[in-house]
């Protein structure tokens, strides 16, 4: 049976029960319309994109725990979670759970749903985290067993991805666009690019919600959400926002501000296969050209936290401020350029065997701070010689051309990094999912592999220290920032406060 420590880690196999508890009673706000700055992309929790899939699915779905405020797996369409053995998970289902189509919930559609995210043809982002399950299969009607190929550390951790309805996918319903969950509200509409309205289950197991109606509200720019809030036509907004509107807004009576250290990186993502940055030591040069001070302070306005490496300082146990990526050095930059044999050509650019450094700089147009910094960048990387080129495009047309490697170097963002396995494991393995910069280091693998699947804590943290410095060596990722979350709401709505910094909604209606 699981044993877990403050920070949620399988850690051994003593017997104890984790049980269903009570679910508070929700509180009365008639609408709530929060402001977002991407439209979802997905509201099927198997194949989910953006922070707004995030937080409209966990409305929608229950998994079979809940992260708590500490970030620590608690029992949710579960009621018992019992480790049999090192490899054996055995799960208990609630049975009073129903599907928003009043179809109840069994061991076959969390069966169906750990299944087919493991299923190439869904092609789920999800899928590395699930990886090391061999088999799950149905013991009777509300029992599963999970099987797994080797032990996984973090796997509680994951399994609040919500559970999705066996008989609807299978017959032909597209939960992306029409999604059936468990959860505390159902879709009602949505209005592509525009909002996402969700109202209340009332045969929701854990209570009928009191708030009747939540509505997404999409608005890409930042300062266009906040004067929506300051106008009262939002009620509540979230991080990404700009800096000059958290001072105005956080100065302002009308709302709560929630501050909390974040669970995203910001950062940019090497495409290690283009010719321009195949080789480590110009991405390393590329590093030295970023000047995380200016781009923290200046354009972000000191919200973040100029990133050390790929370990979270959210994840203190593991976390280490001796790991460090190159910083910024401009005269060492020039210098390691000149080494590697690149010159000046006739306009000030640098060539090498008749080829220009030419490197592209991609992000979304929907987040300004991002075009800001890149232009920023590219500035910096102009005075050196190299011929840096801008591409902006909207968020659904831009990550489509990062998902199939059409991108030199692109600044973007995980979230929910609740694990280091999370925000390793996926991305720097040479078969990870989201791997998208194609990077393969075995001593990588290697080190990724044990920090997932062993059991004891130290092994973990010395096999992340391991990784995070063959990373911080070869940078597949530079990582500019440790985001902060910020959230604001009018104190005119009960529970204002998000759940965690992962800016989810639970706490709304309390």
């Amino acid at each position: 049976m699981f044993s877990l420590t403050r920070r949620g880690l399988l850690v051994g196999a003593s017997i104890a029960a984790l049980s269903f508890g009570h679910i508070p009673a929700f509180a009365a706000n008639q609408t709530v319309r929060i402001g977002t700055d991407v439209d979802a992309a997905s509201l099927d929790p198997r194949t989910l994109r953006n922070t707004t899939d995030y937080r409209v699915l966990d409305l929608l779905y229950d998994g079979l725990v809940r992260l708590n405020g500490d970030l620590l797996p608690e029992p949710n369409l579960a009621t018992k979670l019992e480790q049999v053995d090192p490899t054996t998970l055995l799960v208990t289902l609630r049975e009073d759970a129903k599907f928003h189509d009043g179809t109840p919930l069994t061991a076959e559609d969390v069966v169906f749903t750990y299944t087919s995210i493991r299923d190439p043809k869904l092609a789920s982002n999800a899928a590395s985290l699930f990886a090391p399950i061999e088999t799950v299969e149905a013991v009777g009607t509300h029992q599963v067993k999970f099987t797994l190929s080797k032990p996984n550390a973090p796997l509680l951790s994951y399994m609040d991805i919500g559970i999705v309805p066996k008989h609807a996918v299978e017959a032909g319903q597209d939960l992306s666009n029409k999604p059936v969950g468990t959860g505390p509200y159902k879709l009602a509409s949505w209005t592509k690019g525009s909002e996402i309205v969700l109202e209340a289950n009332a045969d929701y197991a854990g209570g009928a919600p009191a708030t009747d109606k939540i509505v997404f509200v999409v608005l890409g720019d930042n300062t266009a959400r906040a004067q929506a809030l300051e106008a009262g036509d939002l009620q509540m907004i979230m991080t990404p926002l700009s800096p000059d509107d958290v001072t105005r807004l956080a100065a302002d009576d009308r709302f709560t501000h929630t501050k909390l250290p974040g669970l995203t990186m910001t950062y940019l993502g090497f495409n290690t296969q283009s010719p321009a940055i195949a080789d480590p030591a110009v991405r390393r040069v590329v590093g030295m050209l970023i000047d995380q001070d200016v781009i923290v302070d200046q354009i972000y306005g000191g919200l973040d936290i100029p990133g050390t490496s790929v370990l979270m300082p959210s994840n203190s146990w593991v976390y280490s401020p001796d790991i460090r990526q190159p910083t910024f050095d401009m005269e060492g930059a020039a210098k390691a350029l000149a080494d590697l044999g690149w010159t000046a050509g006739s306009d000030g650019m640098l060539q090498k065997d008749g080829q220009k450094l030419t490197i592209r700089l991609s992000t979304n147009s929907e987040d300004s701070a991002r075009i800001q910094t890149i232009e920023y960048i590219q500035n910096v990387m102009q005075q050196v010689g190299i011929d840096a080129q801008i591409s902006i495009a909207d968020f659904p047309a831009w990550i489509a051309d990062v998902r199939a490697g059409n991108y030199d170097i692109a600044l973007l963002s995980w979230v929910n990094l609740v694990d280091p396995d999370r925000g390793t494991y996926s991305h720097f393995t040479t078969t990870g999912a989201t791997n998208w910069g194609k990077y393969s280091n075995p001593v990588v693998d290697e080190a990724l592999e044990k920090g997932r699947t062993s059991l004891d804590q130290q092994e973990r943290i010395e096999a992340y220290h391991q990784a995070a410095r063959a990373l911080a060596e070869d940078l597949p990722y530079y990582v500019l920032s440790y985001t902060g979350f910020d959230a604001f709401a009018s104190k005119q709505i009960t529970g204002g406060e998000p759940d965690d910094a992962r800016g989810y909604l639970r706490n709304l209606t309390k």
